[in-house]
C-alpha cells in the first residue's frame, strides 16, 4: 500500500506541474495582451524575482499534485462508504489546494477572495464528482446487462 501511495504521489507531482502550467496559459490568454505570465505579478514581487517565483510555483505545484495523486487511492477503499470516501477526499484535497492557491495568488487575499475560491472549488469538485459518479453508474449497468446476458445464454 505504501508503495502505491508513493507511485500515485509521483504521478500526481508531474500532473501538478502540468496543471499550474495550463493555468498560467489560460490566464495569459484571458488577459489577451499577447504576453505569457508564468506566475502572478504579485508573486514575483513577493518572491523577489521572476525566476524565484517560478521555482516556488513549480515546487508548490509538485506538492499539490502529489497530494491529489496520493488522495486518489481513497477511491479504492472498498471498505469505506461512498460518503466517507468523498468527504475524506474533499477534505484532503481542500487542505492541499487552499494554501497553494493562497500562496501562488491564484485567489484574492481577502474575505471575498476566500469565499469565491471555495465556491469555485466546491462547484468544480461537485461537477467532476457527479460526472464520475454518472459514468461509473453507466459502466456498472453495462456490466450487469452483460452478466445477465451471459448468465441467460449459459443455460
Amino acid at each position: 500500500m505504501k508503495r502505491m501511495v508513493w507511485i500515485r504521489c509521483l504521478l500526481g507531482a508531474g500532473l501538478g506541474i502540468s496543471i499550474s502550467t495550463v493555468i498560467a496559459i489560460v490566464v495569459s490568454a484571458m488577459l489577451g495582451d499577447g504576453n505569457y505570465y508564468a506566475v502572478h505579478p504579485q508573486l514575483i514581487q513577493d518572491a523577489g524575482s521572476e525566476l524565484t517565483a517560478v521555482v516556488l510555483q513549480t515546487g508548490v505545484s509538485v506538492l499539490y499534485g502529489a497530494a491529489w495523486g496520493g488522495a486518489s487511492l481513497i477511491w479504492e477503499r472498498e471498505d469505506w462508504s461512498l460518503t466517507r470516501q468523498t468527504l475524506t477526499h474533499l477534505v484532503i484535497c481542500s487542505l492541499a489546494t487552499f494554501p497553494v492557491a493562497y500562496v501562488m495568488r491564484w485567489m484574492g487575499r481577502d474575505v471575498m477572495g476566500v469565499v469565491s475560491y471555495f465556491a469555485i472549488f466546491l462547484a468544480v469538485y461537485a461537477g467532476v464528482w457527479v460526472f464520475q459518479f454518472s459514468r461509473m453508474k453507466r459502466r456498472i449497468a453495462c456490466i450487469n446487462r452483460c452478466m445477465q446476458q451471459w448468465g441467460s445464454g449459459a443455460e
